[in-house]
């Protein structure tokens, strides 16, 4: 008769949790390393709504589903940074020690983070709306994107140093075989899983894409 060993005689439970803090663990430093890499998605998948920007009409479908896709990686990017933040202002003694952001960062923040929400949900609102609603709705939508893109710029530009270096960090192999931060399974699959999510969001609202595919009329940003 087989006889269990006493791993296998173990709770389900005792054994997932072991497993669930090494996806969850890399404290401050792998917070910083997953914020640094959905920056890096953002930066790409932004350069690539800037080009359907140039060309608006031929490019309007990529323009749509992008818009979309953009939403999970972007509501990753806020999680992240309002963890921290909310880890900061708890007291939290380890974010405490690695210190607040700089104060340019800090003044800013509150612009990037609402023009964000604003952006995307004018942008949703409008794919919803339909052409009709461009009169009111479109340059709420325009507006926002240039207060965000201004802000979030300077975001990038004051965080691109940190970004490569995370970049590097958690994505360059012979720099992980030398001792990477613990975590990173966790953030690959944090990520992976914001980008699926938009990505299948934007498949699901392709049939929305239509009426404005199909809008004579239709102005240039």
């Amino acid at each position: 008769m087989a006889v269990e060993s006493p791993q296998s005689q173990r709770p389900v439970s005792s054994l997932a949790w072991p497993r669930a803090k090494r996806l969850l663990s890399g404290g401050t430093a792998g917070n910083e390393l997953l914020t640094a890499a959905t920056g890096a998605v953002l930066i790409v998948l932004l350069a690539v709504i800037g080009v359907t920007i140039i060309a608006l009409r031929p490019l309007l479908s990529v323009h749509l589903f992008v818009g979309v896709a953009l939403i999970g990686p972007t509501v990753l990017k806020l999680a992240s940074t309002g963890y921290r933040f909310v880890r900061y202002y708890t007291a939290n003694p380890r974010y405490r020690s690695k210190g607040a952001p700089p104060t340019l960062l800090r003044l800013i923040a509150p612009i990037v983070v609402i023009s964000t929400v604003a952006v995307m949900a004018s942008g949703v609102w409008l794919l919803f709306a339909g052409p009709q609603s461009r009169e009111i709705l479109l340059p709420v939508h325009k507006v926002s994107f240039f207060v965000w893109i201004a802000f979030t710029s300077l975001h990038v530009l004051v965080h691109l140093p940190a970004l490569l270096r995370g970049l590097r960090a958690d994505y360059v192999p012979e720099v992980r075989l030398g001792g990477g931060t613990d975590g990173r399974a966790g953030r690959v699959l944090s990520l992976a899983s914001a980008l699926t999510a938009g990505v299948v969001l934007a498949i699901l609202l392709i049939p929305e894409f239509s009426p404005w595919l199909h809008a004579r009329n239709f102005h240039h940003y």
